[in-house]
């Protein structure tokens, strides 16, 4: 990417896009909290991205799982997160480009995630007898719903795919990690607040070590093909602009 277009006049350490995206991903946060203990209504279920085949899948779990996050630690590194990557790159591009950028590298994960789940559904059902698989189907919620599952690992393996919710803005963090690796390679981001290490080797490292985890089969609930989803839509996108760039004009 050429950064002739950046312009430090604009620079602000908390763009708009930014600031926007934390306090809404604040407040799904406390609203979760509140909707659980005061009104007994679990926002995962209903804004959480779920497995096609769920009885809880709606489509708009498409874009509302991305403000949705699973503890403070959770919300609080992708936040950091966002802020650290993001106000860089809206400064560098802009307020309406960052967010073009953050809801298709977010919805972009969210389509990876869904077609990883449903190849290890495949995998799995293969593996089962049909009544075995309908019973996960019928009853599998409400099962999970009572903090059980099933005994036998296939079963339970099975229901949870289909019934645990993914949620987090990590798939857009990581688009956002994968683009200011782009737009500033040599930048040095310091690992543990002391170690520096160039933006152009911590994308590479990072995207592969959610490939080693992710093709491991990890049990760790991390949905580590989602990141790489975050980060396959970025790059996408990215060469996408710069193609249109440079056909608009040719001679740049």
């Amino acid at each position: 990417m050429n950064e002739q277009y950046y312009s430090p006049q604009r620079f602000s350490i908390l763009p708009p896009v930014v600031k926007n995206l934390l306090i809404i991903n604040g407040l799904f946060f406390l609203a979760t909290i509140a909707f659980r203990n005061i009104l007994h209504i679990d926002l995962y279920d209903i804004l959480g991205l779920h497995y096609i085949e769920s009885e809880l899948f709606y489509p708009h779990q498409f874009i509302t799982y991305m403000f949705m996050h699973g503890g403070f630690g959770h919300i609080f590194f992708n936040m950091f997160a966002l802020w650290m990557f993001g106000s860089s790159i809206e400064n560098y591009w802009g307020a309406k480009k960052m967010l073009i950028y953050y809801f298709i590298t977010g919805i972009g994960a969210a389509l990876v995630q869904e077609l990883v789940c449903g190849i290890r559904i495949y995998d799995l059902v293969s593996q089962m007898h049909a009544d075995m698989v309908e019973l996960v189907k019928e009853n599998g919620l409400n099962i999970m719903s009572e903090g059980k599952n099933y005994s036998d690992q296939l079963m339970g393996e099975l229901n949870l795919l289909i019934n645990t919710p993914t949620v987090g803005a990590s798939g857009s963090v990581y688009g956002l990690l994968l683009a200011f690796g782009m737009i500033f390679p040599n930048a040095l981001i310091y690992l543990y607040f002391f170690i520096p290490v160039k933006a152009k080797w911590f994308v590479i490292v990072y995207g592969a070590i959610e490939l080693f985890y992710g093709i491991s089969g990890s049990n760790d609930g991390v949905a580590h093909f989602a990141h790489l989803g975050g980060m396959i839509f970025g790059i996408l996108l990215i060469l996408l602009w710069k193609k249109k760039r440079r056909t608009n004009y040719p001679y740049y």
